[in-house]
């Protein structure tokens, strides 16, 4: 079995695919059940055939994908807890922060779906009323490999002040990748000029939004006063921010950021920073895919990282 310090990292959006999490109810978890029916509960709609039966396009939808992408991410976290793996830290990717708000006591599960429902739903309509305005194409983000982080600012920065409209540097996620946020029109700009100046690949992220930009203002707006509605209890163990990419200690801090992370840049790579500082023992991906293992792969940490998405994952960690 995996170490006893352990720190659980949940994906968020983007890393969604039909049929996640439908081994743990397969598997005859209990409490992986419970959380299907406060989930269905919450959506209205039946998640577990929603996660069965919807393609990818229909998945990739804020207002879909944030609730699925919540679930399976409890869903691992409750089946790990099942087999006596539980966290002594954690933190989560974009979305992935509100499961990592449930884990370390700050919320519960309950008040997670709504929250993620209403946040999906705000983000989902922000998005369309872009698309709407535009040309009709669909704002989203990008991730650019290759070129470091620094050097992506700088770019950006640049062609903004050339006229370029629309571009932000969303997250920062590894030495290697920094995500950018934007219109499609910006997006479809900056992907030759990232290639011209250097950068590997520059690859389309399945997300319905240009997330982590002043672009989902209105979003911001929408999901305050829902936020607002929610009691956000201190955390019971060490939890970590994207807006500042550190530990965050009291539930006043946490709601603050909550809201503001939905503008702001993910600053992943100073999370894991601050998560090294803390000293785990071992880093666990609670949820679908395996995109969190490779950023912190990037790192070059000596510190594993091990895929906890699967009852095939949990049972190897076992």
């Amino acid at each position: 079995m995996v170490e006893k310090n352990r720190t659980f990292l949940f994906p968020g959006q983007g890393t969604q695919y039909q049929g996640m999490a439908l081994d743990f109810l397969a598997a005859g978890s209990a409490g992986v059940r419970e959380l299907f029916v406060l989930a269905s509960k919450s959506m209205g709609r039946n998640m577990e055939a929603l996660l069965r039966d919807s393609d990818a396009e229909t998945l990739r939808r804020s207002d879909i994908a944030q609730p699925a992408v919540t679930l399976a991410n409890l869903a691992a976290a409750a089946f790990l807890g099942e087999r006596g793996i539980r966290p002594a830290a954690c933190a989560g990717h974009s979305l992935g922060e509100y499961a990592a708000m449930v884990s370390a006591g700050v919320i519960s599960p309950e008040d997670c779906f709504t929250l993620v429902r209403e946040r999906g739903a705000a983000m989902q309509h922000a998005a369309d009323r872009i698309r709407e305005a535009g040309t009709g194409t669909v704002p989203g983000m990008a991730a650019v490999m290759g070129l470091p982080p620094e050097r992506v600012e700088t770019l950006i920065a640049e062609w903004i002040a050339g006229g370029l409209e629309g571009l932000y540097a969303a997250n920062f996620n590894s030495p290697r990748q920094v995500v950018i946020s934007g219109t499609a029109e910006a997006l479809a700009a900056a992907r030759e000029r990232f290639k011209e100046a250097g950068a590997k690949r520059v690859l389309p992220l399945a997300v319905a939004g240009p997330f982590h930009s002043p672009l989902m203002a209105e979003a911001a707006e929408a999901f305050a006063p829902v936020l607002e509605e929610v009691h956000f209890k201190d955390p019971a163990i060490p939890l970590f921010s994207n807006v500042s990419g550190k530990r965050v200690f009291s539930g006043i801090e946490v709601k603050e950021l909550a809201l503001r992370q939905i503008t702001g840049t993910v600053r992943w790579t100073s999370e894991e920073d601050a998560i090294l500082a803390l000293g785990t023992g071992a880093v666990l991906e609670t949820g679908p895919g395996r995109v969190l293992q490779g950023l912190w792969k990037d790192r070059g940490s000596e510190i594993p990282c091990y895929a906890a998405g699967t009852v095939k994952d949990i049972e190897e960690l076992v």
